[in-house]
């Protein structure tokens, strides 16, 4: 799991620069009534961090985890991510996925063929949710930066949430 911490950390020292270029008030436009600005954006990434750190780790504690799922727009809609500052929110985002690296750097392989499902879902191996990670994340940052390079994925939500 090496490349995917690793993976994870390049796409956060790439693109942390390219973010840190938005102004606080740019980065808090939203393109539609219904749509996330960039804040909410990343503050969905950081919910997502959250959401993922405990995936990882309940799932090597607990071979066949039952997890419940979480209301994504909710989330960010309490936590009024527009209201914070882009730098303090660019800051948890990018220091939060670097302990994620240390994590799934550090997951002994034993555990990787544990399985965990959402809500009734389908079990997902514990291999499968580190590597997805970082397509999600890649996913939702090519909103953010549409015209930026690299940001390619292979994201599909699977998950349902």
């Amino acid at each position: 799991m090496q490349e995917v911490a690793n993976h994870l950390l390049e796409i956060i020292e790439k693109f942390l620069p390219v973010l840190e270029k938005i102004s606080d008030k740019e980065a808090s436009i939203k393109p539609l009534p219904n749509k996330w600005s960039k804040k909410e954006l990343i503050g969905h990434l950081i919910d997502s961090a959250c959401n993922n750190q405990q995936k990882i780790v309940r799932t090597i504690n607990n071979p066949n985890l039952q997890m419940v799922g979480y209301m994504q727009d909710e989330w960010v809609y309490v936590q009024n991510y527009n209201k914070a500052k882009w730098v303090d929110l660019l800051s948890l985002w990018a220091f939060y996925n670097k302990h994620i690296a240390h994590v799934i750097a550090n997951v002994n392989p034993l555990y990787l063929n544990h399985e965990m499902s959402i809500e009734g879902s389908s079990p997902f191996k514990l291999s499968f949710i580190m590597q997805d990670y970082p397509e999600h994340l890649k996913h939702h940052l090519k909103q953010i930066l549409p015209d930026v390079l690299g940001l390619e994925n292979t994201f599909n939500n699977v998950y349902g949430a």
